[in-house]
């Protein structure tokens, strides 16, 4: 066998055996996206149904609340950026960071200092490199996150949105993350978490609805205060499962696309590797005739 066929030979075997591998990784970021798609249809209408009644108790009443209240001039915010720990998910993570620094340029250029909360190892890594200070992070669960990592992450933000910005508090709190439109289709977008923006919600309820009337007991501020720390969290919690699901999502398909791409590759160097073998073959039945007819021209000179 010549050089260049062991060559070819060598490269087919390391391309399939990477095939295989991609194609693994494939079915089970098929699997674990079909139960994280189930996760965000479950938690979707108790995260939708609590800020409904955010907004009910907002809209009737008076109290001003950290929640609903907007400050006169605000100077801090903090965005929560929701990451994988993983990667081998295409353009995932790095659309999700390039949407987080988008939204920060816009906050500082409005005068606001802002406080980054990084989620996953990904977004931890991207501005640990850049030298950039990063307030709180945490990692470890973002491929099947839990309603108790939802608390986790929510606590230190829920403390900072009470507290003044003079003792270190924010006005605003964001949220970067990654919204699971379909399997084909994932799309990185910011949202405000707080305060919450009582006449948008309201535009997203169905027209004509018109929302409860509510006596408060023992008053509205201590109301808000109940929701407070649950709205963050369920929101926070369905962003993380919106996030999963998109991630595992990008990586089937990424691992689908690495899998046809090693296919073609295996049949071109196939192609590649049976024209080497033509070629020595035909090399060698030109050396076969060569020898054979100098051969016998020998024997008939001898003859003579």
């Amino acid at each position: 066998m010549g050089a260049q066929l062991r060559v070819y030979k060598r490269r087919i075997r390391s391309v399939t055996a990477t095939k295989k591998i991609t194609k693994a990784m494939e079915m089970i970021a098929a699997s674990r996206v079909v139960k994280a798609q189930r996760k965000v249809v479950a938690s979707t209408p108790y995260a939708r149904e609590l800020t409904r009644a955010v907004t009910a108790v907002g809209t009737g009443s008076n109290t001003k609340h950290p929640l609903t209240t907007e400050a006169e001039n605000p100077t801090r915010a903090a965005v929560l950026l929701l990451t994988s720990d993983r990667g081998l998910a295409g353009a995932f993570n790095s659309n999700a960071i390039k949407a987080a620094e988008q939204l920060t340029e816009r906050l500082e250029r409005e005068g606001k200092q802002v406080d980054t909360y990084v989620v996953g190892r990904r977004g931890l890594a991207h501005y640990n490199f850049r030298e950039r200070k990063v307030t709180e992070s945490w990692t470890g669960f973002t491929d099947e996150p839990t309603y108790a990592d939802a608390k986790k992450v929510a606590a230190p933000l829920i403390e900072a949105i009470e507290r003044d910005t003079a003792d270190g508090g924010v006005d605003e709190l964001h949220i970067v993350y990654t919204e699971f439109v379909s399997m084909m289709t994932q799309t990185a977008l910011g949202a405000r978490l707080l305060p919450l923006r009582l006449d948008e919600v309201a535009e997203e309820q169905p027209k004509g609805e018109i929302l409860p009337l509510f006596d408060f007991e023992p008053s509205a501020e201590d109301v808000l205060d109940a929701l407070l720390p649950r709205y963050v969290e369920s929101r926070i919690y369905n962003a993380l499962l919106q996030s999963a699901a998109s991630k595992h999502a990008a990586t089937r398909r990424a691992m689908k696309s690495a899998t046809d791409n090693a296919g073609e590759l295996i049949n071109t160097l196939s192609r590649l590797a049976n024209a080497a073998r033509q070629a020595e073959i035909t090399q060698e039945i030109s050396e076969i005739v060569g020898g054979a007819s100098a051969l016998a021209d020998a024997t008939a000179g001898s003859d003579r």
